[in-house]
Formats: C-alpha cells, sequence, structure tokens
C-alpha cells in the first residue's frame, strides 16, 4: 500500500511538473510571439518614416507587384522591372511583362523617362500621403498620382496619358531609391 501511494504521489509530482514546464512553453512561445510582433511593428514604422522621407526628397521608387488596365483587367508583374522612379525631376515609369517578346526596352516591355513637373505633395486628415506630377519626355505625357496610406508603404500610382485614355494602376511598394532594387531595360 505504501509502495502504491509512493507511485501515486510520483505520478502526481510528475503531472504537476509536467504541467508547469506545458504552461512555461507556452508562456515562452507567447514572449517570442509578443516580441516578434513588436519588432514587425517597429520595422513597418521605419519603413513608413523612410518613405515619407524619400517622398520629401524626391527619392523614392515604386515597385509594383500589380498592374490594372482602363477595363479592369489586371496582372501581377514582377515588381523589379515594373517600377515608376523619381530622383529630382528625373522620373521614370516602366512596365515589363514576364515572358512577353524583348520589346523596345529589351526585357519585355517600355521605359519611359522624363522630366517631372508640377510636383504637389499633400496630407489629408486621415494621413494619407498624395503626391501628384506632371511627367514629360521623348516618349511620355503623362499625369501621375500616387497615394500611400499612413503606417504603411503599400502605394497605388495612376498614370494617366495626356494624348490618350489608356490609363493603368501601378499597385505597390515604395522604398528610398537606395533600398530599391530594380531593373531599368533601354529606354526612349
Amino acid at each position: 500500500m505504501i509502495l502504491g501511494a509512493t507511485s501515486l504521489l510520483q505520478a502526481q509530482v510528475t503531472q504537476e511538473e509536467l504541467n508547469r514546464a506545458r504552461k512555461e512553453a507556452e508562456n515562452a512561445t507567447t514572449d517570442k510571439k509578443k516580441k516578434e510582433k513588436a519588432y514587425e511593428s517597429l520595422l513597418k514604422e521605419v519603413r513608413y518614416q523612410n518613405a515619407l522621407v524619400a517622398i520629401e526628397e524626391n527619392d523614392f521608387v515604386i515597385e509594383a507587384e500589380r498592374i490594372t488596365f482602363k477595363r479592369g483587367n489586371w496582372r501581377y508583374v514582377t515588381a523589379n522591372t515594373n517600377f515608376i522612379s523619381l530622383k529630382g525631376d528625373k522620373a521614370t515609369v516602366q512596365i515589363a511583362f514576364p515572358g512577353a517578346p524583348a520589346g523596345p526596352n529589351g526585357i519585355g516591355g517600355i521605359t519611359l523617362d522624363g522630366r517631372a513637373t508640377s510636383i504637389k505633395k499633400t496630407t489629408d486628415k486621415k494621413g494619407r500621403s498624395h503626391i501628384s506630377m506632371q511627367v514629360t519626355g521623348a516618349g511620355i505625357s503623362a499625369r501621375i498620382e500616387i497615394s500611400m496610406y499612413k503606417g504603411d508603404t503599400n502605394v497605388t500610382a495612376i498614370v494617366s496619358p495626356n494624348f490618350s485614355s489608356n490609363r493603368f494602376t501601378l499597385e505597390g511598394t515604395l522604398y528610398p531609391t537606395s533600398e530599391s532594387n530594380v531593373f531599368k531595360g533601354r529606354s526612349f
């Protein structure tokens, strides 16, 4: 009987230790998740602040992941070959579709360089940043309107050509030029 009670007591101690260890593991996992979430939040805020500085300095690149055309048709694209960039007053708009023939820019699309004028930057009541500019060059004459939500570097950029109604929208991420990784094809 004493052996049975000792055996039962050991089983309870072992079960209690097991429960305690399980709780500690859950707490450690929760703490780790909280730390990871806090780190991600901080990283997102740093990226957002860097994007705001890049906008203010006219030194940014929008790497597009999706293009929507005039009639609502859309297509996912490669971010490093589909972009809008602004450095000072020099702007570039490049569209290149994966698998397309080489095209004028050598990478399956078109690359247009131009001079950005009438650059206007505003922030609305909800903290969204808006940039609008007119880009004019040898192969481009278009109005570009960019919107970025507060606290996020995801943007929507609408490109409206002045001489046609073939407007398109790029959705992607805004980076300072120094943090961007785009490949520019031959331009007009």
